[in-house]
């Protein structure tokens, strides 16, 4: 697990080959996802990093609700009464009303690029096959942006996701881009940002940078990878050169 303070008051965690967010406004936080049910841990001692404890989550914000973004959600919501908010129809999602996500066979079918099997591998001992569900995942109480640490803007970018969501972070000039953008991914193995292969999506992937490339942020915090400190719509240009990931 490392934090970085990617910019004062906001921090890029990473964990089990995904990351998460922190949002510090004095000894209050915002969590943006969770990792993987085993990386709640890490999760944990990212906050105590920071100088916070887990009872100092105002909320956690899901970008989408697929288990390694979700996985520790419950533990706050279930210990310290913490709100669970993202999109309305992830909401619903993340409640298991309905499931979007690679299948095993998804999975198996791309066991031929290099860097899936030793993947599979870690993702395996941290819950990646658990059936994670969110009961008290809602809608976000208001437009705009939230009364929460960080003051974040939700940003509809339905592609990776029917619900998927990105956070302006504007007093920051970050953003925190989930699945839609990543700069790393082990099953890529691309270094800079890109979009994941399409067997991890569930929608136009395309569309929904076009909605990133719009944004008015120089820092991307990314839910695969590591920090970007480039103008969001440069890095847009260079993901849109890049050969389309098949999967």
């Amino acid at each position: 697990m490392a934090v970085t303070e990617v910019v004062p008051g906001v921090f890029l965690c990473a964990g089990t080959d995904v990351n998460w967010v922190l949002l510090r406004d004095g000894t209050d936080l915002t969590l943006i996802d969770t990792g993987y049910p085993g990386d709640l841990d890490r999760v944990i001692a990212s906050i105590g990093e920071i100088g916070c404890r887990p009872e100092d989550v105002r909320a956690v914000l899901l970008t989408h609700a697929h288990v390694d973004h979700m996985g520790a959600a419950n533990h706050f919501a279930q210990r310290y009464s913490v709100p669970v908010y993202t999109d309305e129809t992830e909401a619903r999602h993340a409640r298991r009303e309905f499931l979007e996500q690679a299948s095993r066979l998804d999975v198996a079918k791309n066991l031929w690029r290099p860097g899936v099997a030793p993947w599979l591998s870690r993702v395996m001992r941290v819950g990646v096959t658990q059936d994670v569900r969110i009961p008290t995942a809602q809608a976000f109480p208001t437009d705009g942006p939230l009364d929460l640490p960080g003051r974040p803007v939700p940003v509809p970018t339905r592609g990776h996701t029917s619900g998927h969501t990105t956070y302006l972070i504007p007093a920051a000039g970050a953003v925190a881009t989930g699945d839609e953008l990543v700069t790393w991914h082990a099953v890529t193995r691309h270094r800079g940002p890109h979009v994941l292969p399409d067997f991890f999506s569930h929608g136009d992937s395309a569309k929904a940078i076009d909605v990133l490339a719009t944004l008015d942020a120089e820092v991307i915090l990314p839910g695969h990878g590591t920090a970007l400190h480039r103008p969001i719509a440069d890095a847009i240009r260079e993901a849109k050169r890049l050969p389309a990931s098949r999967g």
